[in-house]
């Protein structure tokens, strides 16, 4: 998440309210509970401020769920809410509302639940500040989902200077998402309610460059028939993405230097000065230093645009981010109705070998493709293109074998290099793998425990007290 939010829980459910907390404070998302009977307590509560809370999330409530969330929404109109229940039977009408940003059933994976609450910041970002009407790009974080080190800082950083009026220079490989983290510090500024007008200064021919940012006159030159504005102007008032910077040519980087050093352009065919107020923000793969040195960048233009820079992971260096990567991006085609898909386990190991040249794209790619091929199907390692096929395929990954050996499995698992360049929290990894690992196992034998402990290789009894741990339930 950007900040330390926390999520409110109203459920009359004491156990549930004791299980969302812990596994709310073990994400690192703090929870305040209460039951339907006392959460206004909260509004006189000075400690808390309804700005505090991200997301609202509601269980079993004695009491209309459709009467609670106009009562919160008395307090703050942008709150979002989460609804919980252990089956379907959810009222299509409240899952309607526009302020129920989602419904999850008891227990919530670690990976739909913090998907969840991403989209629960987005909601609450564009309330906030008044933007859902601007028609703001609906799926605008879903390059930068995920729990990983590398991305948690990216998105830190973002918080940083998202509404401070300084230069942002985005390096990354192709692929990453630079333009997202670019329309998200637009988003998060003052200037959101400008426009963001993007530039890929390596698709536009170098003799054309310059009429494209800033404009020319009529009859500047052949086939200038009539007057034109530029990006520049277009941009007033808002935001700037200059993508690919380092594909600019050096005569137009000295142009680009003295219009954001004195704040004004000329346009081509014309001597009058025109005053300029827009946020520029640049990205590139290549490397700039490097581009100084041989003679291709300037350096004074380098350091104008890198008052604040961000790098990007790529997705081999975030590969646990993954299965929430893809969680997005399956829930991205069900909101443009564009299909359904799922992708076992065997599969996800399978895609954290890849090595991603094209990295988020890349794997964006694969999914709607499999999209296509399969639809509302359940994806293995075996469905997967050759290229991705990173795991041996035989009969424990088909989906009707009753036999697999758990420890062979993990094994197999074993050999995937998940680790990052800076380290993870292994603890916090080895927890998460082990509680998704038992609700699968649950899940595949339809709750019945003392098949899933087979499956696992561990007692009934171990089983039973692992599951009390981490407040999972049979299905």
């Amino acid at each position: 998440m950007w900040a330390e939010l926390k999520v409110l829980v109203i459920d009359d459910n004491q156990q549930r309210q004791h299980d969302l907390k812990i596994v709310l404070d073990f994400m690192g998302e703090p929870a305040v509970v209460y039951n339907s009977d006392s959460w206004k307590q909260v509004i006189h509560d000075t400690q808390f401020e309804s700005q505090d809370f991200v997301a609202v999330i509601i269980g079993d409530v004695n009491c209309s769920v459709d009467g609670l969330i106009d009562e919160v929404l008395n307090w703050d109109k942008s709150l979002p809410f989460i609804l919980m229940s252990r089956n379907e039977s959810i009222d299509l009408e409240l899952l309607q509302r526009e302020s129920v940003i989602g419904q999850l059933s008891m227990p919530p994976s670690y990976a739909t639940l913090m998907d969840t609450l991403h989209r629960a910041q987005r909601y609450r970002e564009a309330k906030t500040h008044g933007s859902i009407n601007q028609k703001r790009p609906v799926h605008l974080f879903r390059s930068l989902v995920g729990t990983s080190r590398k991305i948690v800082h990216v998105r830190e950083a973002m918080t940083q200077v998202a509404d401070k009026e300084v230069s942002v220079l985005i390096t990354g490989e192709s692929g990453t998402g630079k333009e997202v983290v670019a329309r998200n510090l637009h988003y998060g500024s003052a200037r959101r309610n400008g426009p963001f007008v993007p530039v890929n200064c390596g698709a536009i021919p170098a003799e054309l460059l310059e009429s494209e940012l800033f404009g020319h006159e009529k009859g500047a030159f052949t086939g200038a028939i009539n007057s034109r504005a530029g990006r520049f102007e277009l941009a007033e008032g808002g935001t700037l993405f200059l993508d690919e910077i380092g594909d600019m040519p050096l005569n137009m980087q000295v142009k680009l230097l003295r219009v954001l050093q004195e704040k004004v352009f000329e346009r081509v065919g014309s001597n009058r000065p025109q005053p300029t107020n827009v946020r520029v923000i640049a990205a590139t793969h290549r490397n700039l230093e490097q581009m100084i040195e041989d003679g291709t960048f300037r350096e004074d233009l380098f350091y104008r645009l890198n008052v604040f820079p961000i790098e990007m992971p790529s997705l081999s260096e975030r590969c646990e981010d993954i299965p929430i990567l893809i969680n997005e991006l399956v829930a991205r085609l069900e909101s443009e109705k564009r299909g359904s898909i799922r992708f076992n386990s065997a599969a996800i190991f399978s895609l954290s070998r890849h090595l991603w040249p094209g990295n988020v794209r890349e794997l964006a790619n694969l999914v709607e493709r499999m999209a296509i091929v399969h639809p509302y199907g359940v994806i293995g390692a075996q469905d997967l293109p050759e290229k991705y096929r990173h795991v041996d395929i035989d009969e424990e990954f088909e989906p009707d074998t009753d036999d697999i050996d758990a420890k062979t499995t993990m094994v197999k698992m074993g050999d995937t290099t998940l680790l990052p360049d800076d380290g993870i929290d292994l603890k916090e990894y080895l927890t998460n793998l082990e509680r998704n690992l038992i609700q699968q196992a649950l899940d595949d034998c339809g709750g019945v425990v003392a098949r899933a402990a087979s499956r696992l290789a561990i007692r009934r009894t171990t089983l039973v007290e692992k599951m009390r741990k981490y407040g999972l339930h049979r299905v």
